[in-house]
């Protein structure tokens, strides 16, 4: 039988050997994390706290001269509420109707995989696209929406559904929630289908109605599956740069522009490359910051909801 030093350097090495087989494997996601995201974050970083010229080369140091330059901009204040406006709406609103509609899905019915089929074909589509279609469906002169109308005799001219700051921003919320519904929806579907059926026995046992179900086993178990698309889906409607940009072009006079569509006319409009990657950083760190207090207190809240259980 080997002695325990000859067995503690077999031991070492079939450590050493599982640690460099995981790092072979592991390596290449690595450098594609550094090439893709942290050298470009690194990068705007760099740019930020710089002097950038009209094709995007860094000069000298400047600190926070561009961030000081966005933040005394008139505009940024607006463009700011106008992102949390568009981001808060859509998030709830899609929530509000995700949930009933996972709920429907997740029923036996004749026709349930074409329901699931037709709801998954908005999100097969890129942003583009669908962006593209409702701007053609709004169209003022050719949309589908004025032809029917007027041929229906409802309206005798057609009318500019992009037209004023109140209907743009109807729009702009409802192809953002429509367009959202689906990962929602699927997400949610996946949280449902992973509740054991016997506690729904049991409910019905004890002679629970479908909203105490709903309220006490439904959705304390959906918890963690809606923490985790509200998140996802903060940081892709506030990131959602398509469907403004195709619709209104943050216009008129940056009235419906986000955070994205406002930075990008900075950098590739106006060549105030500094300044937008300040306002990338400001992006980043924020969502960053939201992402760790939000998983921190819904983390709290269940903690707490847990003990007072099992009290």
């Amino acid at each position: 039988m080997p002695s325990a030093p000859v067995l503690r350097r077999q031991h070492r090495r079939r450590l050493s050997g599982e640690t460099l087989t995981g790092l072979a494997f592991v390596l290449p996601a690595l450098v594609l994390v550094c090439v893709v995201v942290l050298y470009p974050i690194l990068e705007i970083a760099l740019m930020s706290v710089s002097s950038v010229n009209s094709i995007a080369q860094r000069g000298e140091f400047v600190g926070l001269a561009n961030y000081l330059q966005f933040w005394n901009d008139p505009v940024f204040g607006n463009v700011v509420l106008q992102t949390l406006l568009w981001t808060s709406v859509i998030v709830v609103v899609t929530t509000l109707i995700a949930i009933p509609v996972a709920l429907a899905l997740n029923l036996e019915f004749p026709g349930r995989r074409i329901a699931r089929a037709l709801l998954i074909i908005p999100w097969a589509a890129s942003l583009m696209i669908n962006a593209i279609i409702w701007r053609w469906i709004l169209d003022g002169q050719y949309s589908i929406i004025n032809g029917t109308l007027m041929s229906l005799g409802i309206l005798k001219e057609p009318i500019i559904w992009l037209g004023t700051d109140v209907v743009n921003w109807i729009c702009l919320l409802t192809v953002g929630i429509l367009v959202s519904i689906p990962f929602t929806s699927f997400s949610v579907l996946a949280g449902l289908q992973s509740i054991p059926s016997e506690l729904y026995e049991a409910a019905r046992v004890e002679g629970a109605g479908f909203v105490y179900t709903l309220r006490h086993v439904t959705l304390p178990l959906l918890r963690p599956t809606l923490v985790v698309t509200t998140v996802l889906n903060v940081i892709y409607v506030f990131n959602s740069f398509p469907i403004t940009w195709v619709m209104t072009e943050g216009g008129p006079a940056y009235r419906t522009d986000i955070l994205i569509t406002f930075l990008y006319k900075k950098a590739f409009r106006e060549g105030q490359f500094g300044m937008a990657s300040a306002i990338a950083i400001i992006v980043f760190v924020g969502l960053f910051l939201f992402t760790l207090a939000f998983t921190w207190l819904t983390r709290e809240r269940r903690t707490r909801t847990l003990a007072g259980a099992e009290a």
